[in-house]
């Protein structure tokens, strides 16, 4: 196998390889993981082994609003300069995120070529209606002062729709040229064939990407959701890779009223994260953990990175999402992920802890 290569922005468009003699050939990753094996295979060289990173802007935004962690530019920027270090190159955000500040502050930074992802949650009924939808996403587009963005997301159903409807507008975006890829989210595995079913029966733009909760000890995707994907040519992008930082250890019990982070009681976005993580089986599965972390000299966090690297779902084609409250963090996060696999007893015991939790009915649903 020839050795002289590497790849260029691992984004959904597809990474470009880069072989000794001067030729390029475009890859895919909407092609089933089969499929890319077999032209890496062909074009003799090494296929790529880690799944895309992309950063999740979540708590960026505005001083005092919902979720904020970390509102300063220049800190902003330092955190996205760690993430852009590592080679990767894909921005995850939201319309609805830090009440709509943070694609602001996105539009104030230096992202380097990067591709922004954006997505409209329906926030009461109606708000995926053919122009609710429309002017939302054109209020993302002038606050990231974009004419255009790679995916728009729907962020989750909004039932008192009907699909088609909503579809046929996302269908209109598209051909106007304002996205270039439409995506899913927080959608029940049927529902996911069923948007699929029109838009392949009306001849609209089909979803190609989904963004999912998983992770090590979270695993509700994995039954129906993922062959759903794999069917249809989805790719899966996956958040909450920490469980919304349980990983990291800071609250070590429901009533924990810590005020930094995620689980901040007083914020919206708190309440949501303690009502899906501080449960019961979620504790007794990190006690089980952390024996076998001191055991193998490993943080909690770097076992959740590694197994969602090279144990879970994933493959290459997929793509994982990372926060972070500094660049410190986030360099350690990223420099975790391109590490290997772990050791047997260590992915043996996470699969102890994910039937704890599942035993304890602690898993919160995929979809909404």
């Amino acid at each position: 196998m020839v050795t002289g290569w590497h790849i260029v922005s691992p984004t959904l468009k597809g990474p470009v390889i880069r072989l000794p003699e001067p030729r390029y050939v475009q890859v895919s990753l909407r092609q089933p993981y089969s499929e890319l094996q077999h032209i890496y295979s062909r074009l003799n060289v090494i296929m790529p082994t880690l799944v895309p990173l992309l950063f999740g802007t979540m708590t960026f935004g505005f001083e005092g609003k919902n979720g904020v962690r970390t509102s300063s530019l220049t800190q902003c920027q330092g955190i996205l300069d760690v993430f852009f270090a590592h080679g990767q190159t894909e921005l995850d955000t939201a319309r609805m995120y830090a009440e709509g500040t943070t694609e602001q502050i996105l539009s104030e930074l230096n992202l380097k070529g990067a591709t922004i992802d954006t997505k409209v949650y329906p926030v009461k009924p109606g708000d995926h209606s053919p122009v609710n939808l429309r002017n939302t996403f054109l209020t993302s587009l002038q606050h990231l002062k974009r004419d255009k963005i790679r995916v728009l997301y729907l962020h989750a159903p909004d039932r008192s729709v009907p699909f088609e409807d909503t579809l046929r507008e996302v269908n209109n975006l598209y051909k106007e040229g304002k996205i270039e890829i439409f995506g899913l989210s927080n959608f029940a595995a049927w529902e996911v064939a069923e948007v699929v079913g029109i838009c392949k029966a009306k001849g609209y733009v089909l979803p190609k990407i989904y963004q999912a909760m998983y992770n090590a000890i979270t695993r509700e995707i994995e039954t129906e959701l993922v062959p759903c994907c794999r069917k249809f040519g989805i790719r899966l992008v996956i958040y909450n890779p920490l469980a919304g930082g349980l990983f990291a250890g800071k609250v070590t019990s429901i009533d924990d009223q810590t005020s930094d982070g995620r689980f901040n009681p007083s914020s919206n976005m708190g309440k949501m994260y303690r009502a899906r993580y501080l449960q019961e089986g979620y504790f007794n599965a990190l006690e089980l953990l952390k024996d076998v972390a001191e055991k193998h000299n490993l943080r909690l966090t770097e076992i959740a990175l590694r197994w969602c690297q090279h144990h879970s779902i994933l493959d290459v084609s997929d793509g994982i999402i990372l926060g972070a409250s500094s660049a410190a963090q986030l360099k350690q996060n990223c420099e975790d992920s391109a590490k290997g696999p772990l050791s047997q007893e260590v992915v043996d015991a996470l699969d102890e802890a994910c039937k704890i939790v599942k035993a304890h009915g602690s898993t919160p649903l995929y979809w909404r």
